[in-house]
């Protein structure tokens, strides 16, 4: 059986050094706000290229963190309105309604899956404040066009950098191309922690200050709240794993980049619709490799039957989910179209040689 993702695999591969700094962190008797956390908020802002990194409980709550800061800070306020991909993850969106925010879906670009950024400033209104975009799969999206609409309509743009971590767009980083940026590190990312963890980037004092206070019970010091908090702290353990980790991220994203070419150039099934490889690879870092077929499921039968795990992200659009009701009679025929196509391949930092080709010529031989 070739798995969708070996995690266990891809641990083992630093498994002395994780368990060392494992070790080091049980005997140390400090679990919460330590230096475990402070050496990896530092070594990620390093790594990013932003001022400041803020380690937080997971993925979701980096994206809520954000948009709460900024209604503290009269920036925004609830019944404001926030561009979003229609076929995201829904925790983008969740994100957004947690903190009465007017989530607005565009639809994607079905070349990249990503949103369409000629397709924004058409539903630009009074109320929009931000725009928060999405580096879904690991593909970068950013452009001189998105920037220039953030400006002329005073928008914040915001990065859902929860799959893309290591990638690049004109040598910047994602996860310091907007004002904020949210991160996951949920074990099956391309940098995973042990659990769930996450942070946020930002070059804002005022906002990291903010998200700090909100993260730890809106206190900026010990028993005294500024705000109405949350708690939502990254803990030691996953600070000092991630720290781990995070030194060998651009060569797991290199392994990942040549794995995604050799299936490119390895898959001619004309009944299979293959990705594009970006003209530079730092754009994509490939957390996943997806793939469109008009018989979605009846190949993804025909794959398990010969072995191959494979997973659908996501089989239902944000506007078809039962939590958004209000929006299900709504029509995005791109993100239906994906949504009911798509299906993810296995790649990863572990697998063999013999597994990639085993891939390439199953779908080639599929009928």
């Amino acid at each position: 059986m070739i798995k969708f993702l070996d995690l266990q695999k891809i641990n083992l591969k630093y498994q002395e050094e994780i368990e060392n700094v494992l070790i080091q962190t049980f005997r140390s008797g400090w679990y919460l706000l330590g230096e475990k956390t402070k050496s990896f908020e530092n070594n990620l802002a390093n790594y990013i290229g932003s001022k400041y990194a803020i380690g937080v409980a997971n993925g979701l709550d980096a994206l809520r963190l954000i948009f709460r800061a900024y209604i503290e800070l009269g920036i925004m306020k609830p019944g404001d309105e926030v561009i979003v991909p229609a076929n995201t993850y829904i925790a983008s969106i969740l994100a957004l309604s947690d903190n009465g925010l007017v989530p607005i879906l565009v639809e994607p670009d079905i070349n990249t899956y990503n949103i369409d950024i000629s397709k924004i400033e058409e539903k630009i209104t009074v109320k929009t404040r931000a725009v928060l975009i999405v580096h879904l799969q690991g593909k970068i999206v950013f452009s001189e066009e998105l920037k220039n609409i953030a400006q002329k309509y005073n928008l914040k743009i915001i990065e859902d950098n929860a799959q893309a971590i290591g990638a690049q767009w004109n040598d910047i980083k994602s996860g310091n191309l907007g004002d904020a940026s949210g991160f996951s590190f949920y074990p099956g990312k391309n940098l995973g922690a042990l659990g769930d963890a996450g942070a946020i980037t930002t070059n804002d004092k005022e906002l990291e200050k903010t998200i700090r206070a909100l993260a730890n019970y809106g206190s900026d010091k010990k028993y005294v709240n500024i705000y109405k908090g949350l708690n939502s702290r990254l803990d030691e353990i996953q600070a000092a794993v991630l720290d781990v980790k995070l030194k060998y991220i651009d060569h797991e994203n290199e392994m990942r980049q040549q794995i995604a070419k050799q299936f490119i150039n390895g898959i001619t099934n004309p009944k299979i619709i293959l990705p594009r490889y970006p003209d530079n690879k730092k754009e994509h870092v490939w957390h996943l490799f997806v793939i469109r077929s008009e018989e979605r499921n009846r190949l993804q039968n025909y794959l398990a039957e010969n072995n191959i795990q494979t997973l659908i992200h996501y089989p239902i659009p944000p506007h078809k989910q039962e939590a958004y009701k209000e929006w299900n009679t709504l029509s995005y025929p791109i993100s239906e179209k994906i949504h009911e196509q798509v299906l993810s391949l296995p790649i990863s930092s572990v697998m063999s040689e013999d597994e990639i080709e085993n891939i390439i010529n199953r779908l080639n031989l599929y009928q």
